[in-house]
């Protein structure tokens, strides 16, 4: 315990080790078997996102803004890295054989206001704001005054007409940019940040080198967690309850596949 405390106070070297498709499939099966050894975790930081895309939904509704609730569930899995800090801490303690309990594992999660994690809440939620701002800009530019207030018709014109057929393939393609850059500045940084006293920058990097070194693998995992989260949205978020915490472990072990710290 205080060698790894030792550790994890430390600055480490990191080596980033190369992936195969082999090392996806073992990180989702492992990501598997921690929510179910640890269900009860699982769903209730599972549960905390599915809460905040109903409450997002009931207000955007309140308002009479019903056409953003598609851009706005499609851009909210976005800040899913983060939510996960949580699960990353489960999968952690379990690899190295730590105590697993409530006290232990929120206590960890409350103290990274206190490191380098919570600069990274700022990375999230900045691209998440700017997927939201294009959607609108690219409303104002392809759809002008013409958006209808009720999602079914919104969705009609978005389908059937020139205009929302541009502005849907072109907010697509940007949506995939910015997911895509997100994904490879997060996917790593936020378990390395968890994991060890590295600044986020130097997380960031790590991330994105990763990602650069093993393009196939790496991309290939954030295809299928974004399908799978794309899918969960459907039955009102509540899919998220189980993607959610599946994901989150499965990024923790692919972390440890992908980096060896000494």
């Amino acid at each position: 315990m205080e060698q790894q405390a030792l550790q994890r106070g430390s600055m480490p070297k990191l080596q980033i080790n190369k992936l195969q498709l082999d090392d996806v499939r073992a990180a989702l099966v492992d990501g598997w078997r921690d929510f179910r050894t640890y269900p009860t975790f699982g769903l209730f930081f599972g549960a905390i996102y599915t809460l905040g895309g109903l409450f997002i939904t009931v207000t955007l509704t309140y308002y009479h803004l019903p056409w953003m609730i598609i851009p706005v569930a499609i851009g909210f899995p976005l800040i899913g890295p983060f939510v996960a800090v949580g699960l990353y801490e489960i999968s952690r303690r379990h690899r190295h054989g730590e105590k697993i309990s409530w006290t232990a594992v929120l206590a960890e999660v409350f103290r990274q206001r206190e490191r380098q994690l919570s600069w990274m809440a700022f990375v999230v939620m900045f691209i998440f704001w700017i997927w939201i701002y294009q959607v609108r800009l690219l409303m104002a530019l392809f759809l002008g005054f013409r958006i209808p207030a009720a999602l079914d018709a919104f969705a009609k014109v978005v389908l059937t007409t020139p205009e929302g057929l541009i502005f849907l393939a072109i907010g697509t393609l940007v949506g995939a940019v910015l997911a895509t850059i997100l994904f490879s500045t997060t996917v790593i940084s936020m378990p390395l940040l968890l994991d060890h006293d590295v600044d986020f920058v130097t997380a960031m990097l790590t991330s994105i080198r990763t990602v650069i070194e093993n393009p196939v693998p790496m991309l290939t995992f954030g295809l299928v967690v974004a399908g799978l989260a794309i899918a969960a949205l459907v039955p009102l978020f509540l899919g998220l309850l189980v993607v959610l915490p599946i994901a989150g472990h499965a990024t923790w072990h692919l972390y440890c596949r992908a980096i060896t710290a000494s």
